[in-house]
């Protein structure tokens, strides 16, 4: 029992050696830690972008000379930059392609969805026939009337 009462040596939590730091000194050693070196991040994102690019080229080259070949079997494969390649996606065609909605939406509305109003429509049209054929009558009358009347 006497051996735990006496004094040990002092735990020492940060030693000359490997200094613990705290506080606000801790807090500017975890923010210069975060920020990154926009040197070595640009060459990072450079040597990327070149793999990358020499992968797609290569892609493009393999699909090129593969383009129209068959396989074993005799199947070709159909690629996206076939005969007729597809229209890309633009404002313009985006814009084109909404106008074009817009006036089939407005054909297919329903202008005589009830059957008084067809009637009504069929009367209306039958009377502008009539009247036109009125009109061309008295058209007729008046070229026979100056006899310069030739139906063909």
């Amino acid at each position: 029992m006497k051996s735990a009462l006496k004094p040990q040596t002092p735990w020492i939590l940060s030693p000359s050696e490997h200094p613990v730091t705290t506080g606000l000194q801790k807090w500017i050693q975890d923010y210069r830690c975060n920020i990154t070196d926009t040197e070595a991040l640009q060459k990072e994102v450079d040597d990327f972008m070149k793999k990358h690019d020499q992968r797609v080229a290569a892609m493009e080259a393999r699909a090129g000379a593969e383009d129209g070949v068959p396989d074993e079997e005799g199947w070709v494969k159909v690629t996206r930059k076939g005969r007729r390649p597809g229209v890309p996606r633009t404002e313009a065609r985006n814009l084109q392609a909404v106008q074009r909605e817009k006036r089939k939406r407005q054909q297919r509305e329903l202008l005589n969805f009830y059957s008084w109003q067809q009637q009504d429509a069929k009367r209306e049209h039958i009377a502008q026939l009539r009247k036109k054929f009125e009109e061309d009558k008295q058209k007729i009358a008046l070229m026979r009337a100056e006899r310069k009347f030739k139906p063909y």
